[in-house]
């Protein structure tokens, strides 16, 4: 990290809030509000990004109007488009299976998948936690593009057995060529490319250092993205506007992600042997569990303008409150119902305690999907822990050029 005169404080907070922001990097343009669920598989959710029926649509209508009409003259103007739908679609249930084959090493290993999201530019995974081993980093790694070349067979052998009937011979022999291509591109080896994260194992074997082997995936990844941004403009100077315009934002996309992935590996690298004691807060809002609902929605929401309340009595720390709890309560009620009625138990809340690992705590919160943790030393609340208060050490280490 540079010296604080190197670096105006602007830019030095600037820089502290994307490291902090990118330890849930993955969860970029691929969750979020966009999320929307479909299915679940293996306990894994799996939802569309809103993004993802922009490429519906342009995929559907490219099959329709340019490549069937091509190589397979004479249909139907509308068996085009039903063909052309029907073949985007497994195209995305290819994808899917993608995923699923990461997904199910991952999870055969020990390791969390949050969710699965197809997105515009296919699909993404989103590992709950880093790989123990540069083995199970690579068993990940390449089990997509195993089980895509796989797919690929399998169209190639439906395409053969079916090459009278154009209307499964013509998806069968372009799910075939597509899955191959995609399990090819995804060798490339830079990051976040499942190649990249191939070529991550090999240099973590090789150093013993998962930190530079992070550091070097993310350079061959930004290294590959600008050739793919400037290839898509060679292409769209010769012509090809939309074919260049789509390598464009190819590029965009895997130099956003891997610019992510470096600050991530930065932030692991400043966190590291940091306790949560340094950075939690000893303020919270507190509320005792004999309160009504009343006094609490008066004196501390309509009052004070807080909206998550610690619940402590007689020295222990004894659940938590929020606006969710009270607003389960029908109103009349209020005056008679009390905090600890309605509050979440503190057996049930996910906890650090002050010599816990800071990071670690970090991928606790980013793993719950909550913004706060209470730090629990025996049963006595001592401090709140979240993303604002990491935020503030990371933004204090870097103003002091630590």
């Amino acid at each position: 990290m540079p010296p604080v005169d190197a670096l105006p404080d602007r830019h030095a907070a600037s820089t502290s809030r994307r490291r902090v922001l990118a330890a849930g990097a993955e969860r970029t343009a691929t969750s979020g509000p966009g999320f929307f669920k479909i299915v679940e598989v293996w306990g894994i959710p799996i939802g569309l990004h809103f993004s993802w029926y922009l490429a519906l649509g342009l995929f559907t209508w490219s099959l329709a109007t340019g490549y069937f009409p091509l190589e397979y003259p004479g249909w139907q103007a509308a068996t085009y488009w039903i063909v052309g739908l029907f073949t985007c679609g497994l195209f995305f249930a290819s994808i899917l299976i993608h995923e699923l084959g990461h997904s199910w090493v991952a999870l055969r290993n020990g390791l969390p998948i949050r969710r699965i999201t197809l997105f515009v530019f296919g699909g993404v995974a989103q590992i709950g936690r880093e790989p123990d081993s540069p083995g199970v980093e690579l068993r990940i790694a390449i089990a997509g593009p195993i089980t895509s070349f796989g797919l690929a067979a399998v169209a190639a052998g439906v395409w053969l057995l079916t090459r009278e009937l154009d209307v499964i011979a013509a998806p069968a022999i372009w799910l075939a060529r597509v899955n191959a291509m995609v399990a090819a591109f995804n060798l490339i080896p830079g990051f976040p490319l499942d190649g990249g994260r191939v070529f991550r194992a090999l240099v973590w074997r090789w150093t013993g250092n998962f930190q530079r082997a992070t550091r070097a995936a993310s350079a061959a990844g930004q290294l590959v993205a600008s050739g793919f941004i400037a290839l898509g403009l060679l292409v769209a100077l010769r012509g090809n506007a939309l074919g260049g315009i789509w390598m464009v934002f190819i590029g965009w996309f895997l130099q956003s992600a891997a610019t992510g992935t470096q600050a991530q590996a930065s932030l692991r690298d400043l966190l590291r042997g940091v306790k949560v004691a340094h950075a939690m807060t000893r303020a919270w809002a507190q509320v005792d569990p004999g309160w009504t609902l009343e006094r609490v929605v008066q004196e501390e929401i309509l009052g004070a303008g807080q909206r998550c309340f610690f619940v402590v009595g007689d020295g222990r720390f004894r659940g938590l409150l929020t606006l969710h709890e009270i607003k389960s309560v029908p109103r009349d009620q209020w005056r008679a119902v009390r905090v600890e009625d309605v509050a979440r138990a503190a057996a049930t809340l996910r906890r650090v305690g002050p010599q816990d690992d800071l990071l670690a705590a970090l991928e606790m919160i980013d793993d719950a999907g909550v913004g706060q943790l209470p730090v629990v030393e025996g049963d006595v609340l001592v401090g709140v822990i979240g993303r604002e208060e990491i935020l503030r050490y990371v933004r204090a280490r870097a103003e002091l050029g630590l």
